[in-house]
């Protein structure tokens, strides 16, 4: 048992930048005060887009006609070795959402510019400092 909180196991997830125009949805979770993209962890026997797909109807009620891969990230985030799949899905005008309010409490979209001082996840801030 202790060999396992000295070592925590690797976690694999898969998030997704949700772009509405020019701004990006994030997501704040009940459990965290920094602001997130959709998305979890990936089951095993399931591939990150499948869990990409169920984390985003879960979340927030949408269903994704198409999710494009866009990257990965590795760091050490929640205190465990973790590694990210992003995809991206985009949208010209923010469809209906329906958040869970038990795991998702707020949605909320930010321009590219209101995003500096917003407290977001070590996996927003990796995906944010590969973009353009």
């Amino acid at each position: 048992m202790l060999w396992f909180r000295l070592r925590p196991r690797p976690h694999q997830g898969a998030l997704v930048a949700v772009h509405v125009g020019r701004a990006l949805l994030l997501v704040r979770p009940s459990y965290r005060r920094a602001w997130n993209f959709p998305g979890g962890g990936v089951r095993r026997g399931e591939t990150p887009e499948a869990a990409a797909r169920r984390e985003l109807a879960e979340e927030i009620g949408l269903a994704a006609p198409e999710l494009t891969p866009a990257g990965s990230a590795s760091g050490r985030w929640d205190g465990r070795p973790d590694h990210v799949h992003f995809f991206a899905l985009r949208f010209e005008a923010l469809p209906a959402l329906r958040l869970d309010h038990r795991e998702i409490v707020a949605a909320k979209l930010f321009a590219p510019e209101d995003l500096a001082g917003v407290a977001v996840t070590g996996p927003v801030a990796a995906y944010l400092a590969g973009l353009p």
